[in-house]
């Protein structure tokens, strides 16, 4: 059974557990790395839990909710291998997977409502990626990344 990761800060949470149903009524296991409450607590945290999950191979894909999702874009793309995607409408979603690759999927639950983050998802989840010349690209920020490792 495939396995998603979910996590978020305090401004996430109530969109994350909605989400987290979601997509277990998909058939799709769901892990979740928290935030557990609407506490308030920092998005670095559990961003850097999941994307780390995902740069080490250990999982492949994951969700990061948090008020914008810029913060935890910027937190998850530090990883190596990770290539979060910040989508706000569907259309970004199916690109982000077609022509990127994207292994997380970075949602603002400041900016979408529930049942356009649960389309966001549902097209996300199944879109898979193109290949051919989009390859090529990804192949180049590769490159990249180990260019910058090195550096």
């Amino acid at each position: 059974m495939r396995t998603l990761l979910i996590a978020s800060d305090h401004a996430g949470f109530a969109l994350k557990e909605r989400l987290k149903d979601y997509v277990a009524r998909r058939g799709i296991k769901v892990k979740d790395l928290g935030a557990y409450s609407s506490q308030r607590c920092d998005y670095p945290l559990s961003a850097a839990t999941l994307a780390r999950a995902i740069s080490t191979k250990g999982h492949s894909q994951g969700i990061l909710v948090c008020k914008s999702g810029i913060g935890n874009s910027i937190v998850a793309n530090r990883f190596p291998g990770v290539r979060a995607a910040l989508c706000y409408n569907v259309k970004a979603a199916l690109l982000s997977r077609k022509h990127n690759d994207s292994n997380i999927l970075v949602l603002g639950a400041g900016f979408v409502t529930v049942a356009l983050a649960k389309k966001i998802v549902a097209a996300w989840l199944r879109t898979p990626f193109e290949g051919g010349r989009h390859l090529r690209r990804l192949t180049q920020i590769e490159k990249i990344e180990k260019a910058i490792k090195g550096a």
